[in-house]
């Protein structure tokens, strides 16, 4: 890989796309990648405990979104990785804890599929996507393509509403019967999406829903954490967090019962406790 710069809170990429990251506390690192269409602050909580907790925490926005470049290419899975990787050799990184939410699972599962794991001790996947979230034939717990061509229609036709929309309804569970919906949680997710690129966001659709992460899984070898809510109604937990498990060896899956797919902030406590046990272990 082409040798990268650091400047102040940038990293650049091989292509020359502005990768902003955060780095805060010290020792053992553990490195955050998080989901569509949101940046690193939907780290925060999971972050700020961690380095609260003697650890280093590192977490970049992915390219085209939040403070990071909007370039017109690159805008999948490959590259997402390969970004990541950027990250990890610039800050030269070892031994480090991977986390990844949702489209971020993705890119932790590429990662060690083109990457290995010569620098990685362990990963946790969080209301991940792989193995595949699109139905196949070979795939048939997934869902429609329609699906999906209804976020990239809505996503064109108006992002803003679609990222309100999500936020005040599956994302968080916000749409089932009792639920307290939070404004500020509704408010940081849009400005979150707002950040990002129109065109990076609307390709990154494509990169979270129908990349095969299936041989990728199978090349982990270090303990893997999978928390998955048993009411995620973004990636539905069976064709996602429970098919992972059976996929990566050396996993151990802890299921939320009632958990929507926003459970680094709706059960953040809880997510923080069993990350710090997992990385003690």
């Amino acid at each position: 890989m082409t040798a990268s710069t650091r400047t102040g809170s940038y990293i650049t990429a091989k292509d020359g796309t502005q990768l902003y990251y955060k780095d805060w506390g010290t020792g053992q690192p553990i490195v955050f990648s998080h989901g569509w269409p949101l940046s690193s602050d939907s780290w925060e909580s999971q972050m700020l405990f961690l380095a609260s907790q003697g650890y280093r925490v590192v977490a970049h926005d992915r390219r085209g979104h939040g403070r990071s470049s909007q370039p017109w290419n690159g805008n999948e899975m490959n590259t997402y990785a390969d970004d990541l990787a950027t990250v990890i050799e610039t800050l030269d990184l070892q031994k480090a804890v991977l986390v990844g939410f949702s489209t971020g699972g993705g890119e932790v599962a590429r990662y060690i599929g083109r990457h290995g794991t010569r620098r990685v001790s362990k990963a946790a996947l969080i209301s991940a996507v792989p193995p595949l979230m699109l139905k196949t034939p070979a795939n048939p717990g997934g869902l429609p393509i329609e699906v999906f061509d209804g976020l990239r229609q809505q996503s064109i036709a108006n992002r803003s509403q679609l990222y309100l929309d999500l936020a005040s309804g599956p994302f968080f569970g916000f749409n089932r019967a009792g639920a307290k919906a939070s404004q500020g949680l509704i408010n940081s997710f849009w400005a979150q999406g707002m950040q990002g690129g129109h065109k990076n966001t609307s390709d990154s659709i494509a990169a979270f829903s129908a990349t095969d992460f299936t041989e990728d899984l199978k090349r982990f070898d270090v303990p893997t954490l999978i928390v998955h809510g048993d009411d995620d109604q973004i990636v539905p937990i069976d064709a996602a967090g429970r098919a992972s498990a059976k996929l990566v060896k050396n996993s151990k899956l802890i299921v939320y019962p009632g958990a929507p797919h926003g459970l680094a902030d709706t059960h953040k406590d809880q997510l923080n406790n069993d990350l710090l046990k997992f990385i003690k272990e």
